[in-house]
Parts: structure tokens; C-alpha cells; sequence
């Protein structure tokens, strides 16, 4: 590949972008492509059991369980957009994405990705009345207001991504037009631009990376005041509420520290920023079931049920 398809020239305009992806050794990437091909065939899976699991047990048609099956197709669909394209990478590099194919990543990316962070506030929204009015827990949470809870979730993630977009679309870009990433995203999509940027970094930032730290200290607060409520007050099922606040606590951890890293700060290259991006978007998706799961007895035992009623109808099938 010639060195025009890598740089275009400074002052012709940008029709499509080079993601640089990695510039390892054949083998290495070889070796990276199995692991990550495995890490998305197990989060497709493991998000998969846990929708399948909460649509066909009767015991976990509760609120929780309705946010949680939701927070897994939000994994399974942000998962999707980004892993491909970072298998892509790995096998041909560098890969080029025209411009209009790259902006519509960037909005569904953060279009899922914003969700999913809304999802997070509302389960622990959704644990804060659990635990600080139990009485009223159902009351509060019934279906109507647990629906209109996903559903503003969808849409607060919706105007979050339109609003990068629409910051994005109407710049200027020019070459050279290589993208420092496995994908596109916001910070090496601006770099690009032909004009000066700052004052959409700071947008970017206050509607990102701003928006993601207030979330993240609301929540450490909330999980806070629940853990020290089921400490003083919870005597029936402690164990289990704490276990289960505890396995969110770890879930909002493990997503808003990278997502801050990245979208918290100005646009500026940092080693760390493609590993860390890796890990936001690759690695988070297949954790997030096994935090969940591991610390769950209830998710666990209706695991078991549905695995040993599929072996028990492919039994009678056989039979």
C-alpha cells in the first residue's frame, strides 16, 4: 500500500480515515486475534445466558434482573461494533474507513455506550430504593416506571452520541489522515480537523468525559449511603444486598475509571490510550457478566435451572 492511500495531503480534504490499529509482529497480532476472537465469542455468550436466563425464569422477573438483562444487551451490542472492527485490524493493517462509515461508528458507539453508563444510575437507583424504602420498593419500581427508566436511559445515550456527532460533522478534515486506534473515535477523529479545536474539546469533554466523572461520584455516593444503610438497618438478606451492591460498585469501577481516562482530559496521545481503549471497549463487555454472576447466588442458581432444562429437553428429544 502506497504511501497516498496512509497520508493524504495536508490541504486536500479527507474522504476516508487509516486506522493504524497495531504495529506488531505478524505472530503477535496473529496470537491477539485468537484471544480477542475468544474474548467476544465469551461475552456474546455469557450476555446471551444472562438475557436468556431472566426471560425464561419466572424467579428473577424483578426490576433488578429486568436492568441487568438490559445492561447485558447493551455489553453484547457495544461489543459488536467495536470488536470486529479490532479483528479486522489485526488481520489487515493499515485499514481504511471512509469518513461517512466512521462517523456512523462513532455515533452508535457512543450511542450504546451512553446507555449503558445510564443503565448503571438507574440499578443503582433502582438498589437505592430497594434498600432505603423497601416497603414502597414495588410501589416505586413497577413496569411502567422501570420501562420509562430504559427507555430515558436509550435516550439520554441517543443525545449524548448526537451531540458529539453533531460537533463532529461540520468540521473541515484534512490529511494527514491516519487514526492512531483499532477504531474511530472522538479524540483522534478531531485530530484530523483543519481548524482549531479547542473550543470542541471542551464540548467534548463537558459532554463526555465531564458528564462521566459527575455520574461516577454521584454513584460512589449513592452505593455509600446504601452500604452503610444495609450495615445499621438490613438484618433479613444482608449478605445478599451487599453482595449484590458490591458486584455494581465493581461493574461502575471497572467502566467509568477507562471511560474517564479517555474522554475526561484534553485530546492528547498518552501511551496508555490504546490499551486503555481496548480494555474499555473489549475487555469491560465480558467482565461485566462474571461480576454479576460470581457474586450472585440467585443468577447462579437460575443458571443451573436453565442449563439443566435444556439438557433435560434435548434428553426427552433423544428419548
Amino acid at each position: 500500500m502506497g504511501r497516498a492511500l496512509l497520508m493524504q495531503n495536508v490541504t486536500s480534504p479527507v474522504t476516508e480515515f487509516v486506522l493504524l490499529g497495531f504495529n506488531n509482529s505478524l505472530k503477535i497480532q496473529q496470537f491477539l486475534f485468537t484471544v480477542f476472537c475468544l474474548v467476544y465469542l465469551m461475552t456474546c455468550l455469557e450476555n446471551i445466558t444472562i438475557l436468556t436466563t431472566v426471560i425464561t425464569d419466572y424467579h428473577l422477573r424483578t426490576p433488578m434482573y429486568f436492568f441487568l438483562a438490559n445492561l447485558a444487551f447493551t455489553d453484547i451490542a457495544e461489543s459488536s461494533v467495536t470488536t470486529p472492527i479490532l479483528l479486522s485490524s489485526l488481520l489487515s493493517q493499515p485499514r481504511s474507513v471512509p469518513l461517512k462509515e466512521c462517523m456512523l461508528h462513532m455515533f452508535l458507539f457512543h450511542f450504546i455506550g451512553g446507555a449503558h453508563i445510564f443503565l448503571l444510575a438507574v440499578m443503582a437507583a433502582d438498589r437505592y430504593v430497594a434498600i432505603v424504602k423497601p416497603l414502597q420498593y414495588l410501589t416505586v419500581m413497577n413496569r411502567a416506571a422501570c420501562l420509562g427508566l430504559v427507555a430515558g436511559s436509550w435516550a439520554g445515550g441517543f443525545i449524548h452520541s448526537a451531540t458529539q456527532i453533531t460537533l463532529l460533522l461540520p468540521l473541515p478534515y484534512c490529511g494527514p489522515n491516519t487514526l492512531d486506534n483499532f477504531h474511530c473515535d472522538v479524540p483522534q477523529v478531531l485530530k484530523v480537523a483543519c481548524i482549531d479545536t479547542y473550543l470542541i474539546e471542551l464540548l467534548m469533554v463537558s459532554n463526555g468525559g465531564l458528564l462521566l466523572i459527575i455520574i461516577f461520584v454521584l454513584l460512589l455516593t449513592s452505593y455509600t449511603v446504601i452500604l452503610v444503610k444495609i450495615r445499621r438497618q438490613v438484618t433479613k438478606g444482608k449478605h445478599k444486598a451487599f453482595s449484590t451492591c458490591i458486584a455494581q460498585i465493581m461493574a461502575i469501577g471497572i467502566t467509568f475509571i477507562p471511560g474517564i481516562f479517555i474522554y475526561a482530559r484534553p485530546f492528547k496521545t498518552f501511551a496508555l490510550d490504546k490499551v486503555v481503549s481496548i480494555f474499555f471497549t473489549v475487555v469491560v463487555p465480558v467482565l461485566n457478566p462474571m461480576v454479576y454472576t460470581l457474586r450472585n447466588t440467585e443468577m447462579k442458581k437460575a443458571i443451573r435451572r436453565l442449563i439443566l432444562r435444556v439438557l433435560f429437553s434435548e434428553g426427552t428429544g433423544i428419548a
